[in-house]
């Protein structure tokens, strides 16, 4: 008997970003449904949730951005469009902190979902989630290169607990400038205090920890410049996060029929079309140690696709669920960013943070056109 699994056949549908706050069942129109029969008919349907499932009941955490929460109910309205895998990686992963991971890793187990990209410490946080399908069996890897340093998940050791967060990519810069430029960085960091600064630093840390200037490279505010002809932007992968992940993609190659990797990324190129150099480095890296997709989303726009070696790289699907404007509360230091009192409502907030829809997300069309990709294998 030969089983379907064996068959080589294999569909994926996937759409980006998912921020869902409300409930999507109560529309009825043709289109809607039908784009929940494009899910419902493959064999694999992924987004990526970029929402934590809870009921507010922890601290936010660090500022920035929108805090986001939704029902854990509302994991059963993506069920019903037919999603069965999530990444979870990405820069809302600590939006409340710890607890806010657990919670959200509790209410995923308790659905039918699988998962992947967070978890108790960072074996788990890069560990792949498998869906078992007729076709076979399915592994997600999720990353992300977009994160707080408090939400990047730390490796336990035999005397201490790891830390639950999300499995972090992370990546150094390196600015290329002009001789002008490199002499006159080095002229404002010693008029300023800062390369006294440095020095004492140098003397008191371990030794290497603040690396030591030359006649071609330079560091200023927490920035590496080199000295050359052009000015320019290099990215390179940490090599500890890219041995990490590269691991779990091969072992995940001998454990399952189909591989696919999720990487949240909000940085970009020359463009915000565009993918930085790491991003583009790292998927092919990937699909060279056996996965089958690369998909990419974060930066709220659609970018390009490559084909690499007969598989496809999507290096940014843009938005598929975007309802951030109904997340049901905020945090009081987010009303402070925008002047508001603690008589301002949520409705206040949005209103003031997208000058009532003329900026941000709102104000610009880019940001609402997206794409659904279904591959055939």
């Amino acid at each position: 008997m030969l089983y379907d699994a064996e068959s080589g056949d294999f569909t994926l549908v996937a759409g980006g970003d998912t921020m869902i706050t409300r409930r999507l069942r109560v529309f009825k129109e043709d289109s809607f449904l039908g784009l929940k029969r494009l899910f419902q008919d493959a064999d694999v349907r992924f987004t990526n949730l970029e929402m934590l499932m809870h009921e507010f009941e922890h601290s936010p955490g660090a500022a920035g951005g929108t805090f986001t929460g939704s029902d854990p109910k509302n994991l059963k309205e993506l069920e019903w469009l037919g999603i069965n895998l999530v990444s979870c990686a990405n820069n809302h992963s600590y939006d409340y902190g710890e607890a806010g991971v657990l919670t959200n890793l509790a209410h995923l187990r308790d659905s039918d979902l699988v998962y992947a990209g967070t978890g108790r410490n960072l074996s788990e946080a890069r560990a792949p989630g498998y869906l078992d399908t007729p076709q076979g069996r399915v592994a997600l890897i999720s990353a992300s290169s977009t994160f707080s340093e408090s939400g990047r998940a730390l490796d336990q050791r035999p005397d201490i607990k790891g830390r639950p967060g999300l499995n972090a990519l992370r990546f150094s810069e390196t600015h290329t400038v002009d001789r002008p430029a490199f002499d006159e960085l080095r002229r404002i960091s010693s008029g300023l205090g800062l390369e006294a600064l440095k020095d004492a630093q140098r003397r008191f840390k371990p030794k290497g920890m603040v690396p030591e200037d030359t006649d071609t490279e330079f560091r200023f505010m927490g920035k590496k410049f080199l000295l050359g002809e052009e000015f320019g932007v290099t990215t390179r992968l940490n090599a500890r996060d890219l041995e990490g992940n590269l691991r779990w993609v091969k072992d995940a190659r001998r454990m399952s029929d189909w591989v696919l990797v999720s990487v949240h990324c909000h940085e970009s190129g020359g463009h915000r079309d565009e993918p930085p150099g790491f991003l583009e480095d790292f998927a092919r890296r990937c699909i060279d140690e056996g996965a089958d997709v690369f998909i990419g989303h974060g930066p709220h726009v659609t970018r390009g696709i490559e084909i690499y070696k007969g598989k496809p790289i999507f290096y940014s699907l843009g938005n598929f669920i975007f309802q951030n404007d109904t997340v049901r509360w905020q945090p009081s230091f987010n009303y402070d960013l925008l002047k508001l009192d603690a008589g301002a409502t949520p409705a206040d907030f949005y209103d003031a943070r997208s000058e009532l829809d003329s900026r941000g997300f709102p104000g610009d069309s880019i940001y609402w056109e997206s794409v659904v990709i279904r591959c055939e294998f």
